[in-house]
């Protein structure tokens, strides 16, 4: 089974976004080193607790410095941008890095509503034309405007060898439906989603249509994991990222928690059901429990491909998950 990363650069507490971004270019690189297909950098605007605003620029960081792991955004949020600006800068990624590089395309805001509004004065109009936002950028990469289009004549320069892989990022059925129309890859975000991603993935593959270089729809399932020795001290680790997710909800995260915070810290009645549907939604445990729980999901969404998001207070256990997880799949 393919496996891949989605990293948020999160910021813990008593650390600078400085070495958030510089963990990130480690994991990518301990990545590269265990045989991870891919690792998608995430864009957040004006969020405490996590540093990558510009995934573009991360993954030029991490290009330079990792050798076969592919690159990319995870995603870009088209409506605040032109999708000719999105074209030129991921072919001159693709440029720079021949055969590497993945365009993934999202709709969220990123952000608060003031974040919003001083990124795009056009927003909200802007979600509502995403379906052509995402024929017009595809045209861009494609180059297969109609001749009688307007802009047919221009071209998103460089021009790669190898273009940039485009996929559509989405948790619903609508963003399933919108890849399968394009012919581009779907990936689906479990970790984040209350809606059905088995109906979701299953539409895609049954309405995809073949578009542009990719043949057969191509999917990837993206989950919450911590894996380590022994499922107790999983969970324990687990702890310092269910509370930080929980005060960010509440607006009150600023930076991942350490362990003994988190264990510290007192829980309200509300906040413990939080913690419960956030640890429902987290797969944690030992190599063997995180195994099995990654195949039984990859049967049932019947996904090509598991990207992992992992969170810690501790670069360290954030490593060793991964290292922990490549063992079982990828020696």
């Amino acid at each position: 089974m393919k496996l891949s990363i989605l990293d948020q650069s999160p910021i813990s507490s008593g650390q600078t976004a400085q070495q958030a971004l510089h963990d990130s270019l480690l994991l990518a690189q301990e990545a590269d080193r265990l045989g991870y297909s891919r690792i998608w950098l995430t864009e957040h605007h004006d969020l405490p607790g996590l540093a990558c605003s510009s995934p573009e620029v991360m993954i030029s960081y991490i290009g330079t410095q990792t050798k076969n792991i592919r690159i990319g955004a995870g995603a870009v949020l088209l409506p605040h941008y032109k999708p000719f600006r999105v074209a030129e800068t991921f072919n001159m990624l693709a440029t720079l890095f021949p055969g590497r590089v993945d365009l993934g395309i999202g709709r969220a805001p990123g952000g608060s509503a003031e974040v919003t509004m001083a990124l795009s004065d056009n927003y909200l109009q802007n979600v509502y034309k995403m379906p052509d936002l995402v024929q017009e950028l595809l045209h861009y990469l494609r180059r297969d405007f109609p001749e009688s289009h307007q802009f047919s004549t221009i071209s998103a320069a460089p021009v790669p060898e190898t273009l940039p892989v485009p996929w559509i990022l989405g948790t619903s059925e609508k963003s399933a439906k919108l890849a399968a129309e394009n012919g581009v890859a779907y990936a689906f975000g479990e970790f984040m989603s209350q809606k059905d991603g088995v109906k979701s993935l299953q539409l895609y593959r049954d309405q995809f249509q073949a578009k542009g270089t990719l043949t057969s729809p191509e999917t990837i399932l993206t989950v919450a994991v911590i894996c380590a020795e022994d499922e107790e001290k999983a969970k324990e680790i687990a702890l310092s990222n269910t509370l930080w997710r929980i005060q960010s909800e509440q607006g009150e995260g600023k930076t991942v928690p350490s362990m003994q915070e988190a264990k510290q810290y007192e829980w309200t009645e509300r906040e413990k059901d939080l913690k419960e549907k956030i640890e429902g939604k987290m797969i944690t445990g030992s190599p063997s429990q995180v195994k099995r729980r990654l195949l039984d999901l990859q049967e049932r969404y019947q996904a090509d491909e598991i990207m992992l998001i992992t969170i810690t207070h501790d670069l360290e256990d954030r490593l060793n998950s991964f290292r922990l997880i490549a063992k079982e799949f990828l020696r």
